[in-house]
């Protein structure tokens, strides 16, 4: 069952930080032969108010051999509590496009390998473009449900 049309993650490395973990990260998350797999990560600069140098890194996935490993991956590290805050913010997640929204705090998971979700900007921001048959909320929402395979009711 296709899950996910595209899948685009996209993070602010600031001058000090080290781009090279990021990346790393990326690539543990897509286990994969990234030049045979034609996979690259986008990389743009811009200039803070503070003048400091900013990288973003943006990947976007569109094959769904490529979203289905990524979703597999980031999900079965999320532990449940987290997994119950996505399912309990679900509505203000999904946009009315069905694209489901998830901010991952950025030093907890490159310090301490920890799976947290955040409110906060400096994230991991990741953009799922549900694919739902007929494109109906309802329809995004039950996907998501399943994707988060978290029995809610118990907790």
């Amino acid at each position: 069952m296709k899950i996910a049309h595209t899948v685009k993650l996209s993070v602010f490395v600031g001058e000090n930080e080290d781009s090279q973990h990021v990346r790393d990260l990326f690539h543990r998350w897509l286990p994969l032969d990234w030049e045979k797999e034609k996979l690259s990560s986008e990389i743009q600069k811009a200039t803070s108010f503070e003048q400091k140098v900013i990288t973003i890194m943006t990947l976007t996935l569109a094959k769904e051999a490529h979203t289905s490993l990524f979703l597999k991956n980031l999900f079965s590290k999320l532990d449940a509590v987290q997994k119950l805050i996505l399912l309990h913010q679900l509505e203000s997640r999904l946009d009315d496009e069905l694209n489901f929204f998830i901010r991952l705090d950025k030093n907890k998971l490159l310090k301490e390998n920890k799976y947290a979700v955040t409110d906060s900007g400096d994230c991991f921001h990741i953009k799922i473009s549900v694919a739902a048959f007929p494109k109906k909320m309802d329809v995004a929402k039950e996907v998501v449900r399943k994707l988060l395979d978290v029995e809610w009711k118990r907790y």
